[in-house]
């Protein structure tokens, strides 16, 4: 089936294009600026601007999540901590009802370390393998080499290792991977060819990931302002920083009500995860977010790869603040509020994860892409909160039904 879309403002990733028509052959895109075919379905944007299908590059999802984080134009989710059989995984990427996916499947973790604490609290249900599920862990060099060849035969798109002492998650002193095993974990998942992401929420936790060679930060610090060190740092070793700004703005006691409230959001979502967007995690109320926005600015003006990233999970008032789709847009804000420009916090959700994670077929608007689609009234590209003013959704060319869609407020 031949679409195309035209009267549209063009965002493809990266820039503006004088283009107006995108036309989509199934499940890819055919050809840009040209008439529609003979035949094809016209769909007229009525001068609204498309972009490409967002990356949510930080969440532990579901099916549940995934087909919640559709609607908001998040055709794709990289999972940073879950489980998944590679049956799960084709059914999912056969699935044009919901979010495409890309996981870690289970990261590297210390003893009783995080997140067992979070585990701890889970219901039989809802942890990771089921009832009587415990949390593997690793102790030794050899124990790492082990379990990232383990994930890696399991069909890990990329590894995640876990470095958190606790303090800023309200449960200090969690035991820790050493250096030596993290070194070992890293060297391995380099040697199979799968990049690392670390979790760390401290200053002392990024000097860490830096040491050991990780090639990407699943958060930044929270617990101390950066110094010129500490950014010279990340940038000199290429390392992208996925900030999550939703979530360090969760953890200080900060809720999400305005998104909640917001009826562009409260449209497409349920009960449940909007009265978790009106909660917060409030472990940490002693951080500062304008450190972290200073730091996010800092890391930019350093020419560090910036991801938009959610920490999306479960809809428990104990993980507040944040939920699948909705919350990407609201850390593209945040993002533009510590100092990117609309256009770069667009291509944090598009391009630059695209190009990050390798997935070439996404992230982008051009000849031969998936034909993963957003379509919202305005121009974001000037005000980044027309984002939520989405009027069309397309997942491999296919369509998504919308709610009455609301205007920019």
């Amino acid at each position: 089936m031949t679409t195309t879309i035209t009267n549209a403002r063009i965002f493809d990733g990266e820039h503006i294009l004088d283009a107006r028509t995108v036309t989509l052959d199934g499940a890819r895109i055919q050809a840009i600026g040209q008439e529609p075919p003979t035949g094809a379905t016209v769909f007229d944007a009525q001068g609204a601007t498309l972009l490409p299908g967002l990356i949510d590059s930080h969440v532990h999802t579901s099916l549940e999540a995934l087909q919640a984080a559709l609607p908001f134009g998040v055709t794709t989710e990289l999972e940073m901590q879950g489980y998944w059989t590679p049956e799960q995984r084709k059914e999912i990427a056969e699935n044009d009802e919901i979010a495409d996916i890309r996981s870690a499947l289970l990261a590297l973790m210390a003893p009783g370390g995080h997140p067992s604490e979070f585990v701890a609290d889970l219901s039989d249900d809802d942890k990771p393998g089921g009832r009587g599920w415990t949390m593997p862990s690793v102790s030794t060099p050899e124990e790492a080499v082990a379990y990232v060849n383990a994930r890696v035969a399991e069909g890990a798109d990329y590894i995640k290792v876990m470095i958190e002492e606790g303090t800023v998650m309200g449960h200090p002193n969690l035991p820790m991977i050493s250096t030596e095993t993290l070194k070992a974990g890293v060297a391995e998942a380099h040697r199979l060819g799968k990049k690392v992401i670390a979790h760390a929420l401290t200053l002392a936790a990024t000097e860490q990931a830096v040491a050991v060679g990780v090639d990407g930060l699943a958060h930044l610090f929270i617990d101390q302002p950066h110094t010129q060190q500490i950014i010279a740092a990340i940038a000199d070793v290429g390392l992208f920083v996925t900030p999550c700004l939703v979530v360090s703005s969760s953890l200080m006691g900060n809720n999400a009500a305005v998104l909640a409230d917001d009826p562009r959001v409260s449209s497409r979502l349920s009960t449940q995860w909007l009265e978790t967007l009106r909660g917060s995690f409030a472990k940490y109320p002693e951080g500062s977010l304008e450190h972290v926005r200073a730091t996010v600015a800092a890391l930019r003006d350093a020419g560090v790869d910036i991801l938009v990233g959610t920490d999306s999970s479960m809809p428990v008032p104990s993980h507040g603040g944040v939920a699948h789709g909705a919350s990407a847009h609201h850390e593209m804000r945040l993002l533009t509020q510590a100092g990117l420009t609309p256009v770069e916090a667009l291509r944090a959700a598009t391009s630059v994860p695209a190009r990050v994670f390798g997935l070439s077929d996404r992230g982008r608007i051009a000849p031969g892409a998936r034909a993963d689609l957003l379509l919202v009234d305005g121009d974001p590209t000037a005000h980044i909160d027309d984002s939520l003013s989405i009027r069309g959704v397309w997942r491999r060319g296919r369509h998504l039904p919308q709610p009455g869609h609301k205007g920019r407020q």
